[in-house]
């Protein structure tokens, strides 16, 4: 398989590359092209001259090319699919849904959104009115995690908006991202859509380049810290930063126990626990944590993990190895600590970055693996008798990204849901990321957000234009 950047509507190859593994075999799938800097360089300038007029298109104009961009990608759905789970490692079927028919409704969904001219002041001798205006380049970091959707994320509402792009992907797994440049830079003008794929340096240039006016990242809480830091020093440009999550679950005792072992085992442990908001701490009360501890271990027999391209394989591996030697270093802490493991915790032997389900107990709440964010198949269930002393357990914390309350009644789920301090709080449900709700963290779990008007708003400078009435501004100054 061969591929190339995309630049100003061009496809284009690379002196160098870099291979990218398959972590269920740690097989090379195929060599990717690694930018330049003058790549990088002929990239921005594409975007930057393709702003001039792309930013006066109309939002119609604009829409109808981005549904064309998610028609184009479902028709391409089954290349995509096979490309993200070599890559990245998830089961074709979770690739599918959760990237490639996600990434088609996003297209088609927020071409529904708008911002429209807001009339703040509209009196005998004044008129005043708030108008969104493009940024101008725009830079989007994307992560390994959910490459092509969060890549879409970030492209559909920069182009809404009447800004041009430059997308950068995890360089463990640009490949889809990388065709997804390849069968898209046809709908629209040259320049308004860039994908370049490289190393950190690549994204250091992006976030000091003089002529990038916002990066959009998805990352880790260190790697956003270096974003802003030199988004700062170099032109003030803007940011959003979604960074990371250690979401905490409250599980209530009058739930029905038998009804949630399911969807608590998936939300802690879809894509192999590598999602920002899935269930990191499960905080389960005295009178059911039992029953919920035996439920989801028993559930967790059923689960296969293995190759994505495997019939029957529900959950693949860690997608890389550096993140691997994480995930085993984090389950070394457990017995250490004082925890023990119900079930898994111990690497399986062979090629391939596997760590079975693993869940722990007997852990205090200042332990690394309730303390920090694991980002793998591993979950700490806590114990605990009183329901504040759970809010304030869940709030210690320096993230607050998403979060859950399991309650059957909702009136008291709503009481705990407000006091917890996310950005995301899901009562007897988790997870539930959508174009129309914006997404963003509390702490350091990010800044801004992502989705609906408000997510639009971010790829936009505020712009107030203000109207004086002739006839009633000459009446004004000739009686005074």
């Amino acid at each position: 398989m061969n591929f190339t950047l995309t630049i100003d509507g061009q496809s284009v190859t690379a002196a160098e590359s870099f291979p990218v593994l398959n972590p269920a075999t740690e097989e090379v799938v195929a060599q990717c092209p690694a930018a330049s800097a003058e790549q990088v360089e002929q990239a921005v300038a594409a975007a930057k001259r393709a702003f001039k007029s792309w930013k006066k298109t109309s939002r119609e104009e604009r829409n109808e090319l981005i549904r064309k961009m998610g028609h184009t990608i479902e028709a391409h759905a089954d290349e995509l699919t096979r490309l993200i789970t070599l890559e990245q490692g998830k089961p074709l079927a979770n690739a599918r849904e959760q990237e490639v028919l996600a990434s088609v409704m996003w297209c088609h969904t927020v071409t529904e959104f708008d911002l429209p001219v807001k009339i703040l002041e509209d009196t005998e001798t004044h008129r005043s009115e708030l108008h969104h205006r493009p940024l101008g380049v725009v830079a989007g970091i994307t992560p390994w995690n959910y490459p092509l959707n969060t890549a879409v994320w970030k492209i559909i509402p920069a182009l809404a908006t009447g800004n041009t792009v430059v997308i950068k992907p995890s360089p463990y797994t640009p490949l889809a991202t990388l065709r997804l440049g390849e069968i898209i830079k046809d709908i629209f003008p040259a320049g308004v859509v860039n994908i370049i794929a490289g190393g950190n340096e690549v994204g250091q240039m992006l976030s000091e380049h003089q002529d990038v006016n916002k990066i959009t990242l998805t990352g880790s809480v260190p790697t956003g810290k270096k974003v802003m830091a030199s988004a700062a020093m170099s032109n003030l440009k803007r940011v959003t930063l979604e960074l990371g999550g250690n979401d905490p679950a409250i599980v209530m005792p009058d739930v029905d126990v038998a009804s949630i072992i399911q969807p608590l085992f998936w939300f802690a442990f879809l894509n192999t626990g590598q999602v920002c908001i899935a269930i990191k701490r499960l905080y389960v009360h005295e009178d059911i944590y039992d029953a919920v501890c035996h439920g989801l271990v028993e559930y967790a027999k059923y689960i296969k993990v293995g190759d994505g391209l495997e019939e029957g394989s529900l959950l693949g591996p860690v997608q890389n190895g550096m993140q691997f030697e994480k995930v085993k270093a984090f389950a070394e802490t457990v017995e250490k600590e004082g925890g023990r493991f119900l079930c898994g915790g111990k690497a399986e032997e062979g090629k391939g970055y596997f760590m079975p389900v693993s869940i722990a107990v007997d852990l205090n709440d200042d332990a690394t693996l309730v303390k920090e964010e694991p980002f793998g198949p591993l979950l700490p269930i806590l114990k605990f008798s009183d329901v504040e002393d759970a809010i304030e357990r869940a709030n210690d914390s320096n993230m607050g990204l998403g979060a859950s309350v399991w309650c059957k009644d909702e009136a008291k789920a709503a009481e705990i849901a407000v006091q917890i301090e996310a950005g995301s709080v899901w009562i007897n449900h988790h997870m539930a990321k959508k174009p129309t709700a914006p997404f963003g963290g509390m702490k350091e779990s990010g800044i801004g957000v992502e989705n609906s008007e408000l997510g639009l708003a971010e790829f936009t400078n505020v712009q107030v234009i203000g109207y004086t009435k002739t006839t009633n501004a000459t009446a004004e100054v000739q009686d005074a």
